[in-house]
């Protein structure tokens, strides 16, 4: 099944990422008051733009990252004081040359690029304080996960992300929380539903 899986994601164009993002008919109940904040392609020259400091295009291209698409869903009045208060949720879907370049990106460039800043301005009047290796289940094959503390202008706060592999896809799953929490059970919940998603895309089910 793994194989004709990763086979089959040899299939998937570019027009397909869109379907495979979290829509909020997908979100875990908790969020059921979200709105969607952001979604759109997430092609090289946009994710370098929005990336750490010194990211490039032609380093993401070398690295085999085809294009991505991104849905981002957030609460309708953020509370930024709420310590502990989810503010901000979502999925990204990138598309990579081969299966291999996925597992390479997800500890060679996302983990590593989170571990090489910490302590630094990583712009937007953010500063990256400490990053800790995380290690997800429930996934069909390859997944990493962190969580990353930020300072801001809001004050502090932190993020925990899982990257997944199927096939040539990387699936992204990540939650924004005021102050210094560790949410990787949500976080999880997200994963997973955005791993069946993709499977369905790709399958054709």
């Amino acid at each position: 099944m793994a194989n004709t899986l990763a086979r089959a994601t040899f299939d998937i164009a570019e027009d397909h990422l869109r379907d495979m993002v979290l829509d909020g008919y997908d979100l875990p109940r908790e969020f059921e008051t979200y709105r969607m904040l952001r979604e759109g392609p997430l092609d090289n020259p946009t994710l370098a733009e929005q990336g750490f400091p010194g990211s490039t295009e032609e380093r993401f291209r070398h690295a085999g990252r085809i294009n991505g698409y991104t849905r981002e869903f957030g609460a309708k009045l953020p509370k930024m004081n709420d310590d502990g208060s989810i503010f901000v949720a979502g999925s990204v879907v990138h598309l990579f040359d081969e299966p291999d370049s996925v597992s390479a990106w997800a500890r060679d460039i996302f983990v590593a690029d989170f571990e090489s800043h910490v302590g630094k301005d990583v712009g937007r009047g953010q500063q990256l304080l400490s990053v800790e290796k995380l290690e997800p289940v429930g996934f069909f094959d390859d997944a990493v996960a962190l969580k990353a503390v930020h300072s801001s202008q809001r004050g502090l706060v932190s993020s925990t992300v899982i990257d997944f592999r199927v096939g040539r896809i990387l699936g992204v799953a990540f939650v924004g929380v005021v102050g210094d929490h560790l949410r990787l059970e949500t976080a999880t919940t997200l994963g997973i539903a955005l791993e069946k998603r993709i499977v369905s895309v790709v399958l054709g089910v």
